[in-house]
């Protein structure tokens, strides 16, 4: 019996051991891209529309919806402007950390989870008169087998939310012209 145990015990260790070793092969910095192309505007609309926090309740999905409790900070606009997104018994908060003429970035952060970095881009397509919104989000993990696996799945995972943040920002800003 004794026997057993140890063989169960070694092959349970050796198993953790290729897993980890694995694991250190997968990056731990994850890109997630998605973009659109919005028809009939410059720049300004979409960049007015993601700049102002009170805004994101146009076109950005959960904010939309009323699914989750939304408390602003006491600045909304710009670099620093700040909000609590409150989901599932969950507190995520999101602070605007830069801002220039062709891109806004902020941080997602929630307790027990990885930061979340996040860049909004624009570009003026020309001739036409259209605007290219792109965006990023960079998740950092541990060297953890278990969230480098993760990081395999989180494109699926996430950018479909990310497809539908900016679909709302094309269609708001597409029928108010």
């Amino acid at each position: 019996m004794m026997r057993f145990i140890k063989a169960f015990l070694f092959g349970i260790t050796g198993l953790f051991i290729v897993m980890t070793l694995l694991s250190l092969l997968i990056t731990s910095n994850v890109r997630v891209s998605r973009a659109t192309v919005i028809n009939s505007t410059t720049i300004d609309k979409p960049y007015q529309q993601i700049l102002d926090l009170k805004n994101w309740k146009n076109w950005h999905p959960i904010f939309k919806t009323g699914v989750a409790a939304i408390n602003f900070g006491n600045v909304t606009v710009g670099k620093n402007a700040v909000c609590d997104i409150v989901y599932n018994n969950k507190t995520t908060h999101l602070v605007i950390t830069d801002t220039d003429s062709s891109s806004i970035k902020f941080i997602l952060q929630s307790p027990g989870e990885n930061d979340i970095e996040n860049a909004i881009n624009f570009t003026q397509l020309t001739p036409a008169k259209e605007t290219r919104v792109e965006w990023r989000a960079l998740t950092k993990l541990h060297w953890y087998p278990w969230q480098k696996v993760y990081a395999i799945f989180l494109d699926k995972i996430t950018g479909p939310g990310y497809d539908a943040a900016l679909n709302g920002l094309k269609d708001i800003i597409e029928k108010n012209p």
